[in-house]
C-alpha cells in the first residue's frame, strides 16, 4: 500500500488545506474543497480520487471521514464509485451546470484581430457542413466530400510491421541528440520522396531539395511565412480553389487576388502584373478537376520569369492517373528556381500520418528550414522512419497501384450515372487524375439548398459555392469518390436524383 500511496501522490496534485486536528467540521472542509475542485475544472471527469486508505496522506482526516465525503459527492452526482477500482470524478452530463461568465460582445483587444476575420475562419471551416444531420441513426453515412481517403484500403498490417521494425532500430540504437537547426527532415525519407516523385510525377530533385512538413497545410503556412511581406506581397489564387491554402496566405498578411479558372486551367492573362506568388493545382485543379493545358503552363512559367514571381504547385493527388498521357509537374530541372512543389502523404497513404513535403529552390531552403524549426523543430522521427521504409520497400507503389484500380472504377461509375440519370441537368468535367469529379449545372438550381437537403439523409456532397473566393460565377457539384464504395455511390446518387 505504501507504493500505491506514493504513486498516487505524484499524480494527485490538488492542493488542500487540512482541517485543524480534532476539528468537528473536518468532513465539511474536505467536502467543500473537493466539490469546488470538481466544479471549477481542476478535477476533470474520470480523474481518480485518492483511496480511502490514503485519506490521512492527502486530506489529513480519517478513512471514515473521507468515506462520508465521497458518499455526499456521489449523491450530488459529482463522483462515482467503481467496485474494486476506486472513486472517480463523474462525467459532465451527470453534474450540475457550471456557471459561466458572460461572453464579450466585442473582440478582446488583446487578440490579434486578423485571427477574428470572418473570411479567414470561413476558409478553414469549409469542410464542415452547414447543418447537423437529422437522419435516423440507421441511415448510411455517404460521404462524397473531395480529398477524403478510404482507410479500409490501407495495408495497416504491412505498415505495422514496418513501424515495429523501425521502433526496434530506435531501441537498439537511439537517435543521438543533435541540434535541430538545419533539420529538413529524416534523410532516408527525403531520399525516398525524391525517388518516389521522380518516378510518379517526373519531378527532378535531390534529397537536399526536400523539406519534410506536417502535412500540406503546414507547407502552405511555411511558404506564406517566408515569401510574404505583410501588406505588400500580392498572391494570386485560383477561383474557385482550395480555401485552406488561401487561409495560410491571408494569415501571413498577403493581398490575395482571385483569378478565374476555365477548361484549360488558371487564366494566366488575368494575372495582375503586381502578383509575386501564384498558387495553382495544375495537374488536377481543385475543385473543378481540369488539367492545365501545355500553353497555359508555358504562359505561367513565362509570367513568373518576367515578373520575378514564384509558383506554388499543389500536387495533392497527382499519383492517381487513370487514362491519358502523363502530365509532368511544373517543377522541373529548368524551373527549379521558380517553383515550390508541395506534396502530401494524406491522399496516397493516410491523413493521420500528418506528413507532407516541399521541394524548394535552394535559395529558399535556409529560410524554410528556419521557419519549420520555429514551428515544431521537426516531424515525429519514428513516423518519418516508417514512411521512408514503406516507400523504399515498394509498399507505397503497390498501394497506389491498387488505389488507382479502385478509384478508377468509382470514377467511371459516377460518370456513367451522371450521363444516364442526370443528362441535361449536370455536365461532368473530363478528369484524368485525382479523387473527385466535378459536374456543372446546366441551369440554375440553388445547389446549396440541394446539398443541405441531402445532409438530412446523411449524404454529404459539396456544391461549387463554398470554394469561390468571391461571388460564384458557376454552379455545380463536386463528387469525391475517395471514401465511398460502389454501392454507396449508387445509393447516394439515387438520393440526389430524388432531391433534384
Amino acid at each position: 500500500m505504501a507504493n500505491d500511496g506514493e504513486g498516487m501522490s505524484r499524480l494527485f496534485e490538488i492542493a488542500f488545506d487540512p482541517p485543524p486536528r480534532g476539528s468537528r467540521r473536518s468532513a465539511d472542509s474536505v467536502y467543500a474543497q473537493l466539490r469546488a475542485a470538481i466544479l471549477d475544472g481542476r478535477l476533470v471527469p474520470d480523474a481518480k480520487l485518492p483511496g480511502e486508505r490514503q485519506s490521512a496522506v492527502f486530506f489529513g482526516v480519517s478513512r471514515n471521514t473521507v468515506a462520508r465525503v465521497y458518499a455526499r459527492l456521489a449523491i450530488e452526482g459529482l463522483v462515482r464509485s467503481q467496485r474494486g477500482s476506486g472513486t472517480y470524478v463523474a462525467p459532465k452530463q451527470s453534474r450540475p451546470t457550471r456557471e459561466r461568465f458572460p461572453t464579450r460582445q466585442t473582440p478582446d483587444p488583446r487578440l490579434n484581430s486578423l485571427w477574428l476575420q470572418p473570411e479567414l475562419a470561413r476558409t478553414l471551416s469549409f469542410w464542415h457542413d452547414g447543418q447537423p444531420t437529422r437522419a435516423p441513426s440507421t441511415a448510411a453515412f455517404l460521404d462524397f466530400r473531395p480529398a477524403l481517403v478510404d482507410p479500409r484500403l490501407f495495408p495497416f498490417e504491412v505498415f505495422r510491421r514496418v513501424s515495429a521494425k523501425q521502433l526496434r532500430r530506435m531501441e537498439l540504437k537511439p537517435p543521438a541528440f543533435k541540434s535541430p537547426q538545419g533539420n529538413q527532415g529524416h534523410f532516408p525519407l527525403r531520399a525516398a520522396i525524391a525517388t518516389h516523385i521522380g518516378i510518379s510525377r517526373a519531378v527532378v530533385c535531390e534529397p537536399d531539395d526536400v523539406l519534410v512538413t506536417a502535412g500540406a497545410q503546414q507547407a502552405f503556412d511555411m511558404l506564406a511565412r517566408v515569401l510574404v511581406t505583410p501588406g505588400v506581397t500580392t498572391v494570386a489564387m485560383e477561383d474557385p480553389g482550395y480555401p485552406p491554402m488561401r487561409a495560410a496566405f491571408l494569415a501571413a498578411g498577403a493581398k490575395v487576388v482571385p483569378v478565374p479558372v476555365d477548361a484549360q486551367g488558371l487564366v494566366v492573362d488575368a494575372l495582375p502584373d503586381s502578383v509575386r506568388i501564384v498558387c495553382v493545382c495544375p495537374s488536377h485543379q481543385f475543385p473543378l478537376g481540369v488539367s492545365m493545358s501545355a500553353q497555359r503552363r508555358a504562359a505561367l512559367l513565362d509570367f513568373a520569369r518576367k515578373h520575378g514571381a514564384v509558383i506554388v504547385e499543389d500536387d495533392y493527388d497527382g499519383e492517381f492517373r487513370y487514362d491519358g498521357t502523363p502530365l509532368q509537374a511544373l517543377r522541373s530541372k529548368a524551373t527549379a528556381d521558380d517553383v515550390f512543389y508541395v506534396g502530401t502523404f494524406s491522399k496516397c497513404m493516410l491523413p493521420a500520418l500528418r506528413l507532407g513535403f516541399v521541394v524548394a529552390p535552394q535559395w529558399a531552403m535556409p529560410a524554410l528550414t528556419t521557419a519549420k524549426n520555429c514551428l515544431d523543430w521537426h516531424c515525429p522521427t519514428l513516423t518519418q522512419m516508417a514512411v521512408a521504409r514503406f516507400i523504399a520497400d515498394g509498399h507505397l507503389a503497390r498501394h497506389v497501384r491498387r488505389l488507382r484500380d479502385v478509384y478508377k472504377k468509382r470514377r467511371d461509375l459516377i460518370g456513367e450515372i451522371l450521363q444516364s440519370d442526370f443528362s441535361g441537368e449536370l455536365a461532368p468535367m473530363q478528369s484524368h487524375y485525382g479523387m473527385h469529379v466535378a459536374a456543372f449545372s446546366t441551369a440554375p438550381k440553388r445547389l446549396e439548398r440541394v446539398t443541405a437537403k441531402l445532409l438530412e439523409s446523411n449524404v454529404h456532397l459539396h456544391s461549387f459555392e463554398r470554394y469561390f473566393f468571391d461571388a460564384p460565377t458557376s454552379e455545380g457539384l463536386v463528387f469525391g469518390y475517395g471514401a465511398v464504395d460502389l454501392k454507396d455511390i449508387e445509393q447516394g446518387l439515387k438520393a440526389l436524383r430524388r432531391v433534384l
